[in-house]
């Protein structure tokens, strides 16, 4: 992240469980029309405690000091021939329009490409998200397809639109 603002992207660790169930409290309300339904519990630090452990997932997070302010994580990793993972990402309501989103994007792009090998990321939008599909197309995301009723946001089945980032050209390192 840039020197110029209190707020870096690291990895995210186990500690960070309370602060990120604050941020997710926090910012309930304007998380719920992108995400899928959340029970009560998901709101707790010991639900995020949960996934913070899950070691098929990597996660960075977004501090201000020491409160999480936002998200991005890379799931479903393939390796093999493949080399491709979903790329998923949120930023607090307080810290909007700051670059945050395109600065994540680009360095979980890099560290998809750098520390994981991987060739492609992909990334999914509810049709009606404007915003995160304005960054994907800044960092480098070409439209691939929309998927009908692709997953269920806040509590409906819901389009999505598809993007892809190409992260490198050359031979996929083979092994598992």
């Amino acid at each position: 992240m840039a020197p110029h603002t209190s707020v870096r992207l690291r990895p995210a660790t186990p500690d960070d469980a309370e602060s990120l169930a604050e941020a997710l409290v926090r910012n309930r309300d304007h998380l719920r029309p992108w995400e899928p339904y959340r029970p009560a519990d998901y709101f707790t630090a010991r639900f995020q405690a949960k996934r913070l452990a899950n070691p098929s997932i990597r996660r960075w997070h977004l501090t201000d000091g020491a409160r999480v302010v936002g998200e991005a994580n890379l799931s479903n990793i393939a390796l093999g021939a493949f080399r491709s993972a979903n790329l998923g990402y949120w930023i607090d309501g307080e810290y909007l329009n700051r670059g945050l989103a395109t600065r994540t994007v680009e360095e979980v792009c890099r560290a998809a490409r750098d520390e994981l090998g991987l060739h492609r990321v992909e990334a999914g939008t509810v049709l009606a998200n404007a915003a995160s599909q304005r960054v994907l197309r800044k960092c480098g995301f070409e439209l691939i397809g929309t998927a009908p009723f692709y997953l269920q946001i806040d509590g409906q089945w819901r389009d999505h639109r598809l993007f892809q980032r190409i992260l490198h050209h050359g031979p996929p390192d083979i092994a598992p």
